[in-house]
């Protein structure tokens, strides 16, 4: 597949073969993605994450961790969990501290990390996970899993009174988002919000600690899907359904949480975060996650047309062309170190979208928040 990259007047074509490893088969609707690197813009230096949704008041909100958010450095007001607003279109944004952070408007109440907001009746709603557990002098953000809800854009949260275990089979999650305050879900979908959650390679593992493995791409690599009505997403774990394959017809059957069966699987391994988004013009589910090696720029990102599946890919990335090796007229030592990537609801534009992401280097380089724009190229 040859891949573009637009740089001022100047077009960079290299090829590269980045579906060799791909466990799923080309996408039937996306040929692959164009960037344009001329369009990268770097903020927050020395914070990550940054999983964004679309809400009601036309702003992206989403949280970051282990830096002082935008103004901020690695050190300069840093939290482990914030939570930012991001205000503008992709070419001329600003991003303001809500919750923890450089100056931010209000200060951060508890501690972990996400990679999962979505914002549903101009409410906020945010799946974190655990920086120290209770009682822990180490982290492991494995441990479990908390619903956090914000009526007031971030300004204040309360958590709900249940969790999931790791021991459950589940680790880091995120939400499908939509469009604007979760518009335009597809009449087929229901009145569902979906969240995909990682399986963790063992479910005893710890990110440190006497059974730390760090922080892994988990292999191989196995996502669930859980789904629950709109109007019970905070009340009970007992309202979400599982995905549990498929019946004789093919529609997708729901169970219980032992139920729950595979949603999509790489031998090759899935991160340990992700990020899922839906396209409405293209009408496709996509989905972002490593394989192989952590940290390294070994993205994949596949398309669907429905929160289940079939799954096709889009692009995978290999360590001899890792996302964002070639970046023409960039001024920093880059390096190949990105571990999320994300397409943010709001700047989707027809074929045009604007990608965030993320990755390692300890306050330099990736380790901050980075857009750029690009295009799908559509079959």
């Amino acid at each position: 597949m040859k891949h573009l990259i637009l740089c001022g007047t100047i077009l960079f074509i290299y090829s590269a073969t980045l579906l060799a490893e791909s466990p799923h088969p080309d996408s039937p609707v996306i040929e692959g993605l164009e960037f344009d690197w001329s369009t990268h813009r770097r903020s927050a230096p020395g914070s990550d994450n940054f999983q964004l949704t679309w809400s009601d008041d036309d702003h992206l909100y989403g949280a970051w961790g282990d830096g002082g958010g935008f103004g901020g450095t690695n050190s300069r007001g840093r939290v482990d969990l914030g939570f930012a607003r991001i205000e503008g279109d992709p070419k001329n944004y600003r991003g303001i501290n809500v919750w923890g952070g450089f100056q931010a408007e209000n200060p951060a109440t508890f501690h972990g990390k996400s990679w999962a907001t979505i914002s549903i009746d101009g409410e906020l709603f945010m799946w974190v996970v655990p920086d120290k557990p209770k009682g822990k002098k180490y982290r492991n953000h494995y441990e479990y899993i908390e619903l956090a809800h914000s009526t007031d854009k971030g300004a204040s949260w309360t958590k709900a009174d249940w969790r999931f275990e790791e021991g459950e089979r589940l680790t880091i999650p995120t939400f499908l988002n939509f469009g604007k305050d979760n518009s335009g879900v597809p009449s087929g979908y229901g009145d569902y919000v979906y969240s995909y959650f990682v399986a963790p390679q063992d479910p005893e593992m710890e990110q440190q600690g006497p059974n730390g493995v760090e922080l892994i791409v988990h292999q191989p690599g196995v996502l669930y899907l859980a789904r629950v009505q709109t109007s019970k997403l905070m009340i009970s774990r007992d309202g979400y359904e599982f995905f549990a394959g498929f019946d004789k017809k093919g529609e997708p059957r729901w169970g219980s949480l032992t139920e729950k069966q595979p949603v999509f699987e790489d031998a090759n391994g899935a991160g340990w975060c992700l990020s899922a988004s839906y396209h409405p013009t293209l009408q496709r589910v996509l989905l972002a996650t490593q394989h192989e090696r952590n940290r390294s720029g070994l993205i994949g990102i596949f398309d669907a047309p429905t929160p289940w599946g079939p799954w096709t890919t889009v692009e995978y990335y290999e360590t001899s062309s890792p996302f964002g090796a070639v970046r023409a007229g960039s001024e920093l030592p880059w390096k190949q170190n990105i571990f999320f990537v994300a397409f943010p609801t709001k700047w989707f534009d027809e074929d045009r979208f604007t990608l965030n992401f993320t990755g390692a280097g300890r306050g330099k380089d990736n380790d901050s928040f980075n857009t750029i724009e690009g295009r799908f190229l559509v079959k």
